[in-house]
């Protein structure tokens, strides 16, 4: 009898063993088909380029690493990036990543780099956002993200995003009306919670979209606040400085009234 137990005990543990190595395996094969998966998806909903570097996945802990997030820019932009990112940290419900809907009870991005190309009235940010929004549309239309390439996903896998938190993002601003003016900003903490908690959860166009709209919105606030600060300075110049000075910061100015739309 002891010696049937024995060999129980050996086998469970052979057998525990075994599903640990699989687990471990199948993060790692599974960490390469989400890449590839982000970087043939993620271009249809933005209509720019985005690469990875590494995706490293437990299913054990349920934690996701990710490497090296690089967001192009739209055609018609000098800048080569739109945003990137050294590492983003994401907590998955392990239990949720076979299921229609995959839940993430976390998102980590810490000291994003943003660039922002144009003016208020138009930049390479709200154009990404726009190409986000009429994919979410063309999503709920047809159950389909679709483009003229060969590959299509489906809508059926749904999200929710419980937490989403945004640190320590720097904003490298162009402002094409100022004759390319460059600026750097910082933006306050960005976050958002309970992203598609409801039973169907959100499409990937759509958490696309609501990360986004949250970056852009701060991003072009930061951007108006300090177009509204050289502004104040430039009629302050103005006002103290001579007949030269004044005609160039007029220039500012006006460059100013352009990017604000006035």
């Amino acid at each position: 009898m002891k010696m049937v137990k024995k060999i129980l005990w050996s086998v469970a543990i052979v057998l525990a063993v075994l599903v640990i190595v699989g687990i471990i395996v199948a993060s790692v094969f599974l960490g390469d088909i989400v890449k590839k998966s982000v970087e043939t998806v993620a271009p249809q909903i933005t209509k720019v380029s985005v690469k990875l570097d590494e995706v490293h996945l437990s299913l054990l802990t349920g934690s996701v690493s990710v490497k090296d997030l690089v967001v192009g820019n739209p055609e018609g932009y000098q800048t080569p990036q739109a945003i990137s990112t050294k590492t983003i940290a994401i907590s998955v419900n392990p239990l949720s990543v076979l299921s229609d809907k995959i839940v993430l009870r976390s998102l980590r991005m810490e000291s994003p780099e943003i660039t922002f190309e144009g003016g208020l009235s138009g930049n390479n940010l709200s154009k990404i956002l726009d190409n986000v929004n009429a994919s979410a549309h063309a999503t709920a239309q047809t159950g389909a993200v679709s483009t003229n390439a060969t590959v299509q996903t489906k809508s059926s896998q749904k999200f929710e995003l419980d937490d989403l938190l945004i640190t320590g993002a720097k904003v490298h601003v162009s402002l094409t009306d100022l004759g390319g003016k460059a600026m750097a900003l910082s933006l306050p903490p960005i976050h958002l919670i309970n992203l598609g908690t409801n039973k169907d959860g959100i499409t990937a166009a759509d958490l696309t979209r609501n990360i986004l709209d949250a970056i852009v919105t701060a991003t072009v606030k930061a951007v108006s606040n300090a177009g509204t600060h050289i502004g104040k300075n430039a009629e302050s110049l103005i006002k103290n400085a001579g007949k030269n000075a004044g005609t160039e910061v007029s220039n500012i100015t006006k460059g100013l009234g352009n990017l604000l739309g006035k």
